[in-house]
């Protein structure tokens, strides 16, 4: 009976609470209007921002027909100094597409993040048993945890990877995985997944799905943290390295590529490859005139160096710098 009278009491009280909330907001509209008409340079004010915003540098100039290429998904994004954003370019840029080696990025971040560099790593048989021979390590050999980012960033070692998830102090390739994916969670990357630290697709039928996963918004926004870091930057710059024997050939083919024109803007940049993901890039470069920083991702292509040059290349022809 008191839940009949209760309910009763609710329904009739509907139109009061809607009243009382109509007549707020007719409240709110009331002072909002009195206040731009007393204060008329509040509402230039708010225009003049958002004109302001909408003209960021660099402006599109229309009679350059827009870009075309064959890469499943792409970005050019622009941040210049004062920390504002521009999209110069995208195609699918929300689309959730496999990464490969592009995790990798994500993998030195975690190291920076949780692991003392200075100490000592052991390199397992296990671990030199990953697909692929890159980062040219022995199983027995002991390095710094500073040095395996090398072989990691520009040779795109999987032995490396799968080292610094499970060679250093009890780590496990699952509890990387889990700080991976709770650092991309910090940063907010919603459609961001990592099932291991190197990229690799598992071989075994039942684990086909388990792959890592991003899109390229995403990885702008982790190459936006991971610019504060410059230790990453000067490895994915460098060519050459061999500072413990065997010398490392960084990936990126672009920083000796003589005919690419943004060749000295280089920052860096990071290659990745495997069967379902197609051929991958990220690249970092300094914007013309050195206002900022433009970050380019190309997924799923077929010539990840060519359509990343056609892509760069049109930047600076479409746009007034």
């Amino acid at each position: 009976m008191n839940l009949k009278i209760l309910l009763s009491a609710f329904i009739i009280s509907l139109p009061f609470w809607w009243g009382i909330n109509l007549l707020e907001a007719d409240l709110n509209d009331f002072l909002f209007w009195h206040e731009i008409s007393q204060n008329p340079q509040i509402f230039t004010a708010q225009i003049a921002l958002e004109e302001k915003l909408q003209d960021i540098k660099p402006i599109r100039d229309t009679e350059v027909e827009d870009l075309k290429i064959e890469a499943k998904s792409a970005i050019s994004f622009f941040i210049d100094d004062n920390g504002r954003n521009k999209i110069l370019f995208e195609k699918d840029a929300d689309q959730k597409l496999p990464i490969a080696s592009l995790t990798k990025l994500m993998t030195a971040w975690v190291t920076l993040k949780y692991y003392d560099l200075a100490k000592e790593i052991k390199i397992s048989n296990k671990s030199v048993a990953q697909e692929e021979n890159f980062g040219k390590l022995t199983p027995g050999r002991v390095f710094p945890t500073r040095y395996l980012l090398y072989p990691l960033l520009m040779e795109s070692s999987n032995d490396a990877a799968f080292a610094l998830a499970t060679d250093y102090n009890g780590m496990t390739e699952a509890g990387f995985a889990e700080l991976m994916n709770w650092e991309a969670e910090k940063m907010n990357l919603r459609n961001t997944y990592f099932f291991n630290s190197s990229g690799l697709e598992p071989d075994e039928k039942e684990l086909e799905d388990e792959i890592n996963y991003s899109t390229a918004i995403d990885l702008v926004s982790l190459t936006k943290n991971l610019l504060k870091e410059p230790l990453i930057w000067g490895i994915l710059s460098t060519l050459k390295y061999n500072l413990y024997g065997p010398e490392l050939i960084n990936t990126n083919e672009l920083l000796s590529d003589e005919s690419f024109g943004w060749q000295d803007r280089i920052v860096g940049g990071k290659t990745g490859y495997t069967e379902k993901a197609g051929q991958c890039m990220l690249l970092v470069i300094r914007a013309p005139k050195n206002q900022g920083f433009i970050v380019n991702v190309v997924l799923g292509s077929n010539d990840r160096f060519e359509e990343m040059k056609k892509s760069v290349n049109w930047l600076e022809e479409a746009y007034k710098w």
